[in-house]
Order: C-alpha cells, then sequence, then structure tokens
C-alpha cells in the first residue's frame, strides 16, 4: 500500500514541476493613444468663374467682372487691350452724371490713341444697361466699337439692343459689371467737367487717369 502511495506521490511531482515550468503569459503591450489627425489644410477661395479686371485709377480701384459666356468677342478684345497696357495711362474722357462715364480711348492730354481694328455689336445677348455695368463704346456705326468702354451710373435700358423693320440693329454692347469700387464709379460722375481740347464738353476738369488695367489671376 505505501509503495501504491509512492508510486502515486512520485507521478504528481513531475506534473507539479512540469507546471512551474509552463511559460507565463507575455505581459499585455500598454495602449498607445491615437496619433493624432494632422490638420486640414484650410479651403482654398472660390476662384471667380469669369475674368476679372482691376482699373487703378487715380481716385481709386475699380474691379469689373466680364461676362465671356454672353460677349465672347468684347470681352476678348477688351482683355487684349488690357494684355497690351493699351489703358494704361488713359483717361476717362467723358463724364455725365445721371448717365454714364467713358474711357479707354484718350491720354491724359486727350490725344486719341490708334485702336485695332472694330468688332462686332454683341448687344443682342440678353444683358441690359443697368447701372454698374460695362458695356463698348461706339460710333453710329452699330460695328465700330474699339477700346473705348462705358460704365453705367443708372439704369440705360433705352441703350439696350433693338431691331427694326429693315433688320438693322442697334444697342450698346453689355459685357461685364462693376463687383468692386462702384464708391469710386460714384465719385467720379460727380466731378466738375468742362470743354476741352478737341473735345466739345463733359471733360473732367482735373484728370481721372487709369493707371493701370490688371487682368486678376483665375
Amino acid at each position: 500500500m505505501l509503495k501504491h502511495h509512492l508510486f502515486a506521490f512520485a507521478l504528481l511531482l513531475p506534473l507539479a514541476a512540469g507546471a512551474q515550468n509552463q511559460p507565463k503569459p507575455a505581459p499585455k503591450a500598454e495602449a498607445k493613444p491615437a496619433a493624432a489627425k494632422p490638420a486640414e489644410a484650410p479651403a482654398e477661395a472660390a476662384k471667380p468663374a469669369h475674368p476679372q479686371v482691376v482699373l487703378h485709377t487715380s481716385m481709386g480701384d475699380i474691379t469689373l467682372e466680364l461676362y465671356q459666356d454672353k460677349a465672347p468677342k468684347s470681352v476678348e478684345n477688351f482683355l487684349q487691350y488690357t494684355k497690351d497696357g493699351f489703358y494704361n495711362g488713359t483717361v476717362f474722357h467723358r463724364v455725365i452724371n445721371g448717365f454714364m462715364i467713358q474711357g479707354g480711348g484718350f491720354t491724359k492730354d486727350l490725344t486719341q490713341k490708334l485702336t485695332r481694328p472694330a468688332i462686332q455689336n454683341e448687344a443682342n445677348n440678353g444683358l441690359s444697361n443697368l447701372k454698374g455695368t460695362v458695356a463698348m463704346a461706339r460710333t453710329t456705326d452699330p460695328h465700330s466699337a474699339t477700346a473705348q468702354f462705358f460704365i453705367n451710373v443708372v439704369d440705360n435700358k433705352r441703350l439696350d439692343y433693338v431691331s427694326d423693320q429693315s433688320g438693322m440693329t442697334y444697342g450698346y454692347a453689355v459685357f461685364g459689371k462693376v463687383v468692386g469700387g462702384m464708391d469710386v464709379v460714384d465719385k467720379i460722375k460727380a466731378v466738375e467737367t468742362s470743354a476741352q481740347g478737341p473735345l466739345p464738353g463733359d471733360v473732367p476738369k482735373v484728370a481721372i487717369t487709369i493707371d493701370k488695367a490688371e487682368i486678376l489671376p483665375q
């Protein structure tokens, strides 16, 4: 009987030893805090859908937005004159309060600048000569517009496109509007004017120059 117990005890020893020799479970890795997400870059400012030109004048800046979808020839023409530096140093030579301010053709000494050939009238584009819009100036010939333009200081719907029974078209082509600096336009329209040089009237007594016309990046 004693032998039986000793044998059983002997069998338990290797089991106990085996239990002591079992590898201990590896310690659990400590949870690392989640890495902070990088800060998102600020959203870019919305780019203008249409070309914009700033007229840096002696009375302040005027920003024009141009509608190439409505008046492609007029806008292309205006942008090309701007790129060429044509408007730099020109003046607003015709200012009529209650009507419009006109520029882009004469230098400060009222010498008229040479231009490229005239463009087709685009007055039938659905745009109206409302306050703050910019349109191509021309002679009595509907298709005589070159570089000169005017900014309406009131609603001038009488300048809009019409067609008579003979099929001739008339009107002054709107190709953009003032989107900044309308207060400058309002200051210009109120200046004193007189006849000067070759022009019979409406010339500002103190020259209002377009120091530079600049196309804004898109």
